[in-house]
């Protein structure tokens, strides 16, 4: 059986092994593939994992041996589920690798805005702090989260896990969600979401990308939120109208946002958020840690054991 991993240098740039892969199959493994390369590199291969490379349904017509498709993340809008079922392809993703390691940058990401680190650090080493009048300087409001609102729009796991740590700093945590659990309901109050815009301090986006949520922060939904608001997005790129947010940041409608996630990754120089008023940016890592990237390797390895042995899990399609 052969095996081929079309893009695995993000999940392991070589601090991993993909060793237990050998052990199943004849495996290949390219660090990245383009659009141009993806058939030739399947060939007659039965089992492909992907990250980013897009598969659809004119790459199954040409990959007649093809039977599976391991998406090596939890979202897995990079293949075209329908198509694949109708080519009895089974596909599947990785849940739940990055739980923790997501809601600890969201949290970051949110300090960040409150303090400035980075840029009070700069300043520091370029040799402000010596030349003070003063024993201490700030350039931006420095702010105290105890007391304010944070509002959780998409409360699954990770959702939650955000929620928790935002507890733990005595924030009031709100939140929206298709199904309310009882474990949620420990950790925020379940409002819709109406009353989060409205209520909210602090926004974080934790939401999938459906036809539903693609564009859910734009001019219409910001109109609803307080002035000043705080928004976060460690989930998907196209959850925001990105033109818009730029300019509720520019207006001071938002006061600042912060995201790991854009609509077209890598970033376009054109974004509008590049040149947006207090915007802090991180290049889609929320999911990296190495602790997390062991255990996509590690769940990766049994959904395609789980396959081999006629017994597929994690199944999307």
């Amino acid at each position: 059986m052969k095996i081929v991993i079309l893009d695995g240098y993000t999940a392991n740039p070589g601090d991993l092994s993909w060793a237990k892969f050998e052990k199943i199959g004849e495996l290949t493994v390219y660090d990245r593939t383009s659009a141009n390369q993806i058939v030739e590199r399947i060939g007659d291969a039965e089992i492909v994992l992907t990250n980013k490379t897009v598969l659809g349904k004119e790459i199954f017509k040409q990959t007649s041996n093809l039977r599976y498709v391991g998406v090596l993340a939890t979202g897995f809008n990079v293949v075209d589920v329908a198509a694949a079922r109708e080519f009895d392809i089974t596909v599947t993703n990785i849940p739940s690798y990055s739980t923790e390691a997501v809601g600890q940058l969201t949290i970051a990401l949110l300090l960040e805005i409150c303090h400035h680190v980075g840029h009070h650090d700069r300043e520091i080493h370029e040799g402000r702090w010596e030349n003070s009048e003063d024993f201490c300087f700030w350039d931006y409001p420095l702010i105290e989260l105890k007391g304010k609102t944070i509002g959780i729009i998409g409360f699954g796991k990770i959702g939650q896990s955000t929620g928790r740590i935002a507890k733990a700093l005595g924030m009031n945590v709100i939140a929206c969600g298709s199904r309310p659990s009882e474990e949620g309901k420990t950790i925020a109050e379940y409002v819709d979401e109406e009353e989060l815009l409205k209520r909210s301090d602090v926004i974080s986006l934790h939401c999938p990308l459906t036809e539903r949520t693609q564009g859910i922060i734009n001019q219409n939904s910001i109109g609803k939120m307080k002035d000043g608001v705080i928004l976060l997005n460690t989930s998907r790129g196209p959850l925001l109208v990105e033109e818009e947010v730029a300019a509720a940041l520019n207006s001071g409608k938002i006061y600042a946002a912060a995201v790991d996630v854009v609509s077209q990754e890598p970033i376009l120089t054109t974004n509008p958020l590049l040149k947006a008023k207090n915007c802090v940016m991180t290049p889609h890592i929320a999911w990296a840690p190495k602790e997390a990237r062991q255990r996509l390797v590690k769940i990766a390895e049994e959904n395609v054991t789980a396959f081999v042995q006629g017994n597929p899990q994690n199944v999307v399609n």
